[in-house]
């Protein structure tokens, strides 16, 4: 069912060699011709996959509120990184230097910048830092995490008191 087109309207003429270089700009074209039934078949399937993305779409904010409200007020704070440490440092030292600049995003923007710069050597005493915090928190997990399962979280010494 594949049907020739002429583009051009200049004569073909027979003496002319099968060369690519002279060859004539012929295409062809193929055309499919679907029937009502398919049509319809694939405007279903269109419309199910929408339906589908809205679907998916409604689920995942349902739970993000979910995962929000789960959050317990008891639980350990994750400790900043390394970079936190070094931009709590550096911010000191910018503004001493650079008393006009106020906004944070100029600060942030120059920590940025001379952290990259850093050798590792430099950025070592904050890595340490930024572990130290780190074990600490891992502790203050585990610990956490034991006095929820053994069911002593749900009441501190400080609700207690306030009870007596």
């Amino acid at each position: 069912m594949a049907k020739k087109t002429n583009d051009s309207q200049e004569p073909v003429s027979s003496s002319s060699t099968n060369a690519p270089e002279e060859a004539s700009p012929r295409r062809m074209v193929l055309r499919v011709r679907r029937s009502e039934a398919t049509k319809r078949l694939s405007s279903l399937i269109r419309a199910e996959e929408k339906e589908k993305r809205v679907v998916s779409v409604k689920r995942s904010k349902t739970k993000q509120k979910k995962k929000s409200a789960k959050i317990d007020a008891k639980m350990p704070k994750k400790p900043p990184t390394a970079f936190f440490y070094f931009l709590e440092d550096f911010r000191k030292e910018f503004q001493e230097q650079n008393p006009e600049v106020k906004t944070m995003r100029e600060v942030g923007k120059a920590c940025g910048e001379k952290w990259k710069t850093l050798t590792y050597e430099d950025k070592v005493k904050y890595y340490d830092i930024a572990m130290e915090k780190r074990a600490e928190f891992d502790k203050a997990m585990s610990e956490y995490i034991k006095k929820k399962e053994s069911g002593e979280g749900d009441e501190t010494e400080d609700d207690e008191d306030y009870y007596i």
